[in-house]
């Protein structure tokens, strides 16, 4: 299956699926990371929560992705209703959403969606920390191919069950086995729907900066500010973060946060051809051009540089206010 290309028709879950798929328990090549479970359980992770206060949506028809998304998004401080989401994620002539839909739709209700490793550590570590997560099934029986979203909302591990808020089903017990055969198929996908200042608890740095980038791109600034903000509570020394949160500053006319924050960074990395060129045009911006003259002057190599067009600009820019021509 092609991986966020293909679609995705939602479908109820039965008790005869069920029946088919329960004689797989066994065998350790169709579960392979139920079996390695037994063996090497997510250190520091309990062997039983469950989210209770997860809020639940019955899906209508073929809707599951955005009754699976307003669950998430509804947990994680949004109001919005699945018929909201419809016309972000749901395609009619599809019957379905499409998995870019489904992390890009968050975005615009200024949350971050991050898609995790395909593996259960990943997905109980994220329930252990709180955050309910979507998953995509298929749900059909042999060559029938039925996918669905649903979201894991608790697991019970010494009784080999998890907990899914699923069509319209508001706490579906499925068996450890049955789940990952079901998730298996669709590449163990998931993801986890975060408010901006807080992190998922399987974030990797360059991924989950990738993730805080595309919400910045279409929602509220003030979010960005607190996503960025928290990322580099994490990782205070990523240079990207820094000027993501100096640009949103500045879009905002607050100068003297962008400057403050940029002194610092450029303190620690003061080869930084773009702390030193986003800090001249700061400073030439407060009417302070012989500082940012000196400053792109003295701190970069243009023609060294993949910034330098940019730099070029911005220096441009700083003699034309002073008057000068180069």
């Amino acid at each position: 299956m092609p991986d966020l290309l293909a679609w995705y028709r939602c479908a109820r879950l039965t008790a005869g699926a069920f029946s088919l798929l329960a004689v797989l328990g066994g065998c350790a090549s169709l579960v392979p990371q139920t079996m390695g479970l037994r063996d090497a359980w997510p250190a520091g992770v309990a062997v039983k929560t469950e989210l209770t206060a997860v809020p639940f949506f019955a899906q209508q028809e073929y809707q599951c992705g955005p009754a699976a998304l307003a669950t998430t998004l509804v947990h994680a401080g949004a109001q919005v209703t699945p018929e909201d989401l419809v016309k972000r994620v749901y395609l009619p002539g599809r019957e379905g959403s499409l998995q870019v839909e489904m992390l890009a739709a968050p975005r615009r209700y200024s949350k971050v969606s991050y898609r995790l490793a395909p593996s259960f550590d990943d997905l109980l570590r994220e329930l252990a920390a709180g955050n309910p997560v979507i998953v995509l099934q298929d749900i059909g029986i042999g060559p029938v191919t039925n996918w669905h979203y649903a979201v894991v909302v608790g697991f019970d591990y010494p009784a080999g069950e998890l907990y899914l808020r699923s069509g319209e089903t508001e706490r579906l017990a499925i068996p450890f086995t049955i789940f990952e055969y079901t998730w298996k198929r669709g590449n163990y996908w998931a993801m986890v729907t975060m408010p901006p200042d807080r992190l998922a608890a399987t974030a990797i740095e360059p991924d989950y900066l990738a993730a805080i980038a595309a919400m910045d791109r279409v929602g509220e600034a003030r979010a960005a500010i607190v996503a960025y903000s928290t990322f580099l509570g994490r990782w205070p020394d990523n240079v990207a973060a820094s000027i993501g949160l100096a640009n949103r500053h500045y879009a905002l006319g607050e100068l003297k946060e962008a400057e403050t924050l940029l002194r610092q960074v450029f303190a620690r990395h003061p080869d930084s051809v773009a702390v030193a060129n986003n800090l001249a045009q700061i400073l030439s911006d407060l009417g302070r051009n012989e500082e940012a003259l000196e400053l792109i002057d003295r701190a970069v190599q243009p023609d060294k540089s993949p910034f330098a067009a940019s730099v070029r600009e911005t220096r441009a820019m700083i003699l034309q206010r002073m008057g000068r021509d180069k």
